[in-house]
């Protein structure tokens, strides 16, 4: 088996984050440092990604969890933030989480010691619905609901790709709406609702994929059940 996808089944990370930590020099086989892609271990080998052993795990574990506002989607945070990691120290597997949730976004995040599976969920070509719920300042007009729908040129002079945009409530101060996009470009929706005039008040993600965000309370947890498993590794 090469080494990026022994990493991955390791739930090390992403087969392509996998990738960049071997290019790095953190990975040793066998007391010798590798640097470079296609290598392949052997059974019985010794595999250490920053000198701690990366053993592959035979039970993998699926958790939904409520990310609040102030923790970031990193395994670790050179401010010294919270992580969506440090409610689960002691659990019983290493989790990593799949794809990001901004610090100040909140809402539904998977994470899972399945490297395969986030790898899958992660790649552009799957086209995964992500569902946001949104309150902006200000009642949104017919234009601006119409350039989000057909997609809008950020800040980076790229257009974003056609989004489901309905509104759920309007307060004539404020509106309430739901979003839904497949990309996965850095803090998307709100650069979105910049470039049509509008400031996010409050974001949260409701839906990824076929796992709703439901009744979860913030800073809570539920592992996966087996039908949703299922689901998503159907994506």
């Amino acid at each position: 088996m090469r080494l990026q996808k022994y990493l991955s089944q390791c739930g090390v990370a992403s087969r392509r984050k996998c990738e960049e930590i071997i290019r790095a020099g953190r990975v040793a086989v066998d007391g010798v440092v590798v640097t470079e892609m296609g290598v392949r271990v052997e059974e019985g080998a010794r595999v250490l990604v920053d000198g701690k052993p990366a053993l592959r795990e035979a039970e993998k574990r699926y958790i939904l969890y409520h990310k609040p506002m102030g923790e970031v989607s990193t395994v670790s945070d050179p401010e010294g933030r919270a992580t969506v990691l440090s409610r689960f120290r002691d659990f019983p597997v290493r989790l990593y989480p799949v794809g990001r949730l901004d610090y100040d976004t909140e809402g539904l995040l998977l994470l899972t010691n399945d490297g395969e599976l986030t790898q899958n969920l992660l790649h552009p070509s799957r086209e995964v619905d992500k569902v946001y719920l949104v309150r902006v300042r200000g009642d949104v007009e017919a234009e601006a609901l119409r350039g989000l729908r057909e997609g809008v040129p950020l800040d980076d002079g790229r257009k974003t790709a056609r989004a489901g945009v309905r509104v759920t409530r309007r307060t004539g101060d404020e509106a309430v709406l739901l979003v839904t996009i497949h990309e996965g470009r850095n803090r998307q929706v709100r650069r979105m609702f910049d470039a049509v005039g509008y400031t996010v008040l409050m974001l949260r993600r409701v839906r990824f994929g076929p796992l709703a965000l439901g009744s979860l309370q913030r800073g809570q947890w539920r592992e996966l059940t087996e039908e949703e498993v299922r689901k998503v590794k159907s994506l």
